[in-house]
């Protein structure tokens, strides 16, 4: 049965990604044409320092996979603790461009990171 949460009721809740690991707390929500678009997570914990600063994402509706007693979020659409955040250079050369074979992860490309609140 599908039980409908309040956006109120959202607000603060932990979470965690589906492997488990503590992420942080829901802090605000983006609504497009009345429906949830995007959750501003503040996040703690590990995941700090792979932001390179940035005290929180946005982690698209897509990307969440429960909403109970804790917030849960699949861990694809975060950055991995291994990978860090990159940031472009602006003496770039056109031998660090991507392959078109699709090959990277992307996974820093599903959140985007904020700074303020």
């Amino acid at each position: 049965m599908l039980k409908i949460k309040k956006i109120s009721e959202v607000m603060n809740k932990h979470v965690y990604t589906a492997e488990g690991e503590y992420f942080g707390q829901v802090d605000d929500v983006n609504l497009m044409d009345n429906k949830v678009d995007g959750w501003k997570i503040r996040v703690s914990g590990g995941f700090t320092s792979t932001l390179g600063g940035a005290r929180g994402v946005i982690i698209p509706h897509q990307f969440v996979k429960a909403i109970g007693d804790v917030f849960v979020v699949t861990g694809g659409s975060l950055p991995s603790k291994s990978d860090g955040v990159d940031m472009p250079s602006s003496t770039s050369s056109s031998s660090n461009a991507p392959s078109s074979s699709g090959s990277s992860s992307g996974s820093s490309m599903m959140t985007s990171g904020f700074d303020s609140f």
